[in-house]
């Protein structure tokens, strides 16, 4: 049996593993690079096999870095079924095709901007193939991709394949998030897998806590935050009263803050919800400005059962609007554009959540330039990423073709973030009452991950490393 690490391997974008064996070829998750103009190229190469030789995907959610390039798989020839949770199918209806939409405007924008056409021309004086600036998939392909998913429960064994078992736990990272337990061959030589997908920190709103694992031969877990502690959601919540109090009552600016359209949306929703319900904040006048994530948070409450006893308590029964002085889901783009004109007293809540597309990027270049206003960090910034330039401290940005000063405050809320921190890692493999033969560290940033690896061989004792892009190794 092999297992090939195609993606996340020492970075934290492009989920992608192949495992071979028996006779049976498949994909765990198949995502998409997100970060600098190089991860446009690492997208195109990013199958390093035959699509039409896949039998099946399994699917841990649906966040765009591990189910992005199902379409392009699609596209290219793979036949199989996705077997992913009922909550991801939902919300993969409406993310595929909206990351398909990306790809096609930014291939529009890169055929028609001088400086791709001036590097198309000095490219073709040295003898260079021409730069592929066609969308990596389509809006039709992705719609195309969802007719090949199979919605599955969470805790029921499925068989993708007669040498194949899989069950899907509760990953509690984002709605429809799971752990999988996969099982190979039969007999004495049947192996477990555990793939930790992204796992979510326990605590926290809206989601119920990970699932404990107490076993496995093989396990691949993430290290997102392996190497530091998130803040406690007290602290967390009096920032956030601060920035939205200081930002409202004292300067009279605006609140913009970039946000996961999946997870965290819902999550910001919450807490602003909960924090004007103990009057510790004022009732506020909140935008959420994308679409999708106005889809994501309806899918939210068709999927009740998934959340925990403090939303149902909060929230359940009028999504919490009725703590807020205005709710706005934000649909027509005329609307979107018209929130940029507001000089003072809205929250602003857009996508993406590292500002890399999508309307966010309209509402930082109206505000990045204001003292008055702040910016709500809430999520991890990808190397490369715009967050991540504003969050290393950049005082000038180049945004939406203009040179932009940035003189609004910023505020990081590093506890409101999906993925479980170093101690809530430590304590969700604390609960394997056997040493796995093999651990790999996968999903960190290069030296996140091998020292979190270094962490696990020296607490546990355990065979662990943190594999490098395209290795493979043999699970006997």
């Amino acid at each position: 049996m092999k297992l090939t690490f195609l993606g996340a391997a020492r970075e934290v974008t492009g989920s992608s593993y192949l495992l071979e064996a028996d006779g049976v070829r498949f994909l765990v998750d198949c995502g998409l690079f997100q970060g600098g103009r190089e991860t446009r190229e690492k997208n195109r190469r990013a199958f390093v096999f035959d699509p039409r030789t896949i039998d099946f995907v399994i699917l841990t959610h649906a966040h765009i870095d591990h189910s992005g390039l199902l379409p392009r798989l699609v596209a290219l020839g793979f036949r199989g079924t996705v077997h992913t949770t009922r909550a991801t199918c939902d919300l993969l209806a409406v993310m595929l095709p909206d990351s398909a939409h990306i790809q096609e405007k930014e291939a529009e924008y890169a055929t028609l901007n001088r400086f791709r056409q001036s590097m198309a021309k000095r490219d073709a004086a040295r003898g260079l193939p021409p730069r592929d600036t066609a969308p990596l998939y389509t809006v039709a392909q992705a719609q195309a991709s969802l007719k090949q998913l199979n919605p599955v429960d969470y805790d029921l064994e499925i068989a993708p394949h007669p040498q194949v078992r899989c069950t899907f736990r509760d990953a509690g990272h984002i709605l429809g998030s799971a752990i999988v337990e996969v099982w190979v061959g039969e007999g004495p030589r049947r192996r477990k897998i555990v793939f930790s997908g992204d796992l979510g920190q326990p605590a926290r709103p809206l989601l119920r806590d990970p699932t404990h694992i107490h076993d496995a031969d093989y396990l691949v877990v993430e290290s997102t935050y392996g190497n530091r502690d998130h803040k406690s959601m007290e602290a967390t919540q009096d920032e956030l009263v601060e920035a939205i109090n200081d930002t409202l009552e004292k300067k009279g600016g605006n609140v913009i803050i970039p946000a996961f359209a999946v997870g965290r949306t819902q999550d910001i929703l919450y807490l602003l919800a909960d924090l004007t319900r103990q009057a510790r904040i004022p009732m506020l006048s909140v935008f959420v400005d994308s679409p999708m994530a106005t889809a994501a948070t309806e899918i939210t409450f068709k999927h009740m059962a998934l959340l925990d006893a403090e939303t149902h308590e909060l929230m359940g029964r009028h999504g919490g609007a009725a703590h807020f002085r205005k709710l706005d889901f934000v649909e027509d783009v005329e609307e979107s554009k018209a929130l940029d004109r507001i000089t003072g007293g809205a929250v602003i809540i857009s996508a993406s959540g590292m500002c890399e597309a999508g309307r966010i990027k309209f509402h930082l270049r109206a505000n990045l330039p204001r003292r008055e206003s702040t910016i709500l960090i809430t999520g991890f910034q990808a190397a490369g990423t715009f967050g991540r330039r504003l969050v290393d401290g950049a005082k000038r940005v180049r945004l939406l073709g203009d040179d932009i000063p940035v003189r609004a405050d910023l505020y990081t809320l590093g506890g409101l973030s999906a993925h479980a921190d170093r101690t809530a890692l430590l304590a969700w493999l604390g609960h394997f009452r056997s040493r796995p033969r093999q651990v790999f560290v996968v999903h960190g940033e290069e030296a996140v991950a091998t020292g979190f690896a270094a962490d696990l061989r020296t607490r546990f004792g355990w065979d662990a490393m943190a594999p490098t892009p395209g290795h493979s190794v043999i699970l006997d």
